[in-house]
């Protein structure tokens, strides 16, 4: 008897060096904790349930999206990537240009009943590249106005009848800002990254970065000067301070201004630092003019990096995973974005958006949803830099009476710095 228990104790010791032994490892890595530590370490604890054989390990969180992409550049150089790398949807471009994430291709193709899992080809086509899919999407976000009703009261305005319009919208920001006590009438995020915030007003308008084959800038037209001036009159009629994005989203947060613009990405973020200290309300973009009115996609998408077979195998069940029902449900759940997965939307949520109606402002923008842009050539991530010192010219208050000046010197600087050849849009 001893002998058969000895016997039964050294082959599950066997076993379970053998199952240590096979387990595979992938490192993750992602942007901004402050919003997605939570999203992630609760994913990854329900992906350990049903894949003990992978063992998911997160670096060190990258700050931004141009930090995630920066990092990856280099990384890629010295062979030191993750195998699994979040990056903001404006960024596949310029990774996929130097042949660095997997095609999924193959993957998608060798599932089966995909499409019952929430997947279809809307998400594909956010993740494409030169006909090949290479990422997918994990976290959607659409610009989005919050709005302080108490202040909006004390101001005398309708919060039955909130503003539509970037005229209505100043005209109730005037009012709050003459309040006093340190009131501002409204911000706007002006500085998220890849110039998100410059791309919405132009593109709600029907405008275009670039033209048809992305050889000349066409943010310069009607739409363009819409844009310019309307962020100009934030500063100049609302009288918006200086602030960078952080800390908008606080002085929002302590009840001290109107109008907030900003992402729907912020909003379960917004709600705990509000703690209920006064009606938070959020209502849609304003000024998106029908028929061409967009607005652009924000958000990130998930790519596998890895090169050896095994981990970039691992790596995609822990991508469908993570952009699967589950966990883009738990994402929506921890955070203001809207998850791409149809089942995710329609079983797991299907209660969240009637006790969440802020959460269902951006659903409803959905129609509307386009790329979000990201400029061709070896330049791309230099013309976003050039972009936001332009507009913080603007906000700053240096240039902010001359927004039109603004707006072609930024026309020109851009132009420099496209790609000297013509190419097919992206």
């Amino acid at each position: 008897m001893l002998k058969s228990i000895i016997a039964a104790a050294v082959l599950s010791l066997v076993a379970g060096s053998a199952l240590a032994q096979t387990k595979t490892e992938i490192v993750m890595q992602y942007p901004y904790p402050e919003l997605f530590t939570e999203t992630h370490k609760r994913i990854a604890e329900e992906f350990a349930k049903v894949h003990p054989e992978i063992k998911v390990t997160m670096r060190a969180p990258y700050e931004s999206y141009e930090d995630a992409t920066q990092k990856v550049l280099r990384e890629a150089v010295t062979n030191q990537m993750p195998d699994v790398s979040f990056q903001g949807l404006n960024r596949i471009r310029v990774l996929v240009d130097k042949n660095i994430p997997a095609p999924l291709d193959g993957y998608i193709a060798a599932e089966k009943d995909f499409d019952k899992q929430g997947f279809h080809q809307a998400m594909y086509d956010i993740g494409t590249a030169g006909g090949k899919v290479f990422a997918l999407p994990f976290a959607i976000s659409l610009p989005i106005v919050y709005v302080n009703l108490d202040l909006v009261k004390q101001a005398g305005g309708d919060v039955d009848n909130l503003p539509k319009s970037w005229d209505e919208l100043l005209t109730l920001a005037r009012k709050i800002k003459a309040l006093g006590n340190d009131t501002n009438g409204v911000t706007y995020a002006w500085d998220i990254t890849g110039n998100w915030l410059w791309q919405a007003p132009v593109f709600a308008r029907g405008g275009t970065m670039l033209n048809a084959d992305e050889t000349k800038v066409a943010f310069d037209g009607p739409e363009g000067k819409f844009a310019i001036n309307m962020i100009a009159r934030l500063v100049n009629e609302g009288g918006m301070p200086n602030l960078d994005q952080p800390s908008m989203r606080a002085a929002f947060a302590a009840g001290k201004t109107g109008f907030h613009v900003t992402s729907t990405s912020d909003l379960n973020k917004v709600t705990q630092m509000t703690g209920g200290k006064f009606a938070l309300k959020t209502i849609p973009f304003p000024d998106v003019a029908s028929p061409n009115g967009r607005l652009p996609a924000g958000g990130n998408v998930v790519l596998i990096l890895a090169k050896d077979k095994t981990k970039r195998d691992a790596a995609w069940e822990a991508v469908k995973f993570w952009t699967g029902p589950k966990g883009a449900a738990i994402m929506a759940e921890t955070t203001g974005y809207m998850p791409p997965n149809k089942v995710a939307n329609d079983v797991y949520l299907k209660d969240f958006y009637v006790k969440n109606p802020n959460n269902y402002t951006a659903v409803g923008q959905l129609p509307l949803l386009t790329k979000w842009y990201a400029f061709p050539g070896d330049n791309g991530l230099k013309i976003t830099d050039v972009i936001k010192d332009h507009l913080n010219s603007i906000i700053s208050g240096a240039r902010a009476k001359e927004p039109e000046a603004v707006l072609a010197d930024m026309t020109a600087d851009v132009q420099k710095l496209l790609p000297k050849t013509t190419g097919a849009a992206r």
